[in-house]
């Protein structure tokens, strides 16, 4: 497992984790998968140029965006050097993922030692239940199972926390505590992304980060 889960940053906020993504990918030749589907359509427009603004300094810059969810169901992600998930609504991004089959693709594709960076939403699924998300993200699509892929052995990961206003943090601390009865939530600033990989757990940018369990807060700085 190689998967890079960052709190929702960008440019200097990341360049740390992105360096070391782009240490991992061993041939640049190779296109990288852009997946910004967790976008709306009318939002989707500047997205490949921001894609190759972020990573043109990390030496990736052949990149393959898809722009529909029916793109993924063919794929054959063998040819692809990485995957990169980009944010926006959590509960569609899973919905149409699970929906085409592309879940099921992405999981055994991360199983197998592939590397994805994901960000915001794309980080989200990859925890382990995306409720964690019900205070930013409006479920539009009616998703009734909200599991997601679990690269963090039963962790659920919320993202952008402490990088609201003052008032939507405290919300989301409340929220987030009353849920943690339920399920356990590593809740990441944008500064931060976490690596995971079979030797274990790195994490870099330079804020704390926050594990929510059982009613308690544990600040990991």
């Amino acid at each position: 497992m190689r998967v890079f889960l960052c709190g929702g940053g960008s440019g200097i906020q990341t360049e740390e984790a992105y360096k070391r993504f782009s240490d991992l990918i061993e041939d640049k030749t190779m296109p990288l998968l852009y997946i910004p589907l967790a976008m709306y359509e009318s939002n989707m427009e500047g997205c490949y140029e921001w894609i190759t603004e972020e990573l043109k300094e990390y030496c990736i810059d052949n990149i393959e965006m898809v722009r529909d969810f029916k793109e993924l169901e063919e794929m054959d992600l063998e040819e692809y050097s990485a995957i990169f998930i980009g944010g926006g609504n959590t509960y569609k991004l899973l919905f149409e993922l699970k929906l085409t089959g592309f879940y099921e693709k992405l999981k055994e594709y991360i199983n197998n030692n592939g590397i994805v960076f994901a960000g915001s939403a794309g980080a989200i699924i990859l925890g382990k239940d995306i409720k964690s998300c019900n205070l930013d993200d409006d479920n539009e699509v009616g998703l009734v199972d909200t599991k997601g892929i679990d690269v963090l052995n039963g962790y659920s990961v919320l993202c952008h926390y402490t990088n609201r206003d003052e008032e939507k943090n405290e919300d989301n601390r409340r929220y987030l505590l009353e849920l943690s009865k339920e399920i356990k939530i590593i809740a990441l600033p944008e500064e931060d992304t976490m690596f995971i990989s079979d030797s274990g757990i790195e994490v870099y940018g330079d804020k704390p980060y926050y594990i929510f369990d059982n009613e308690n807060i544990l600040v990991i700085k």
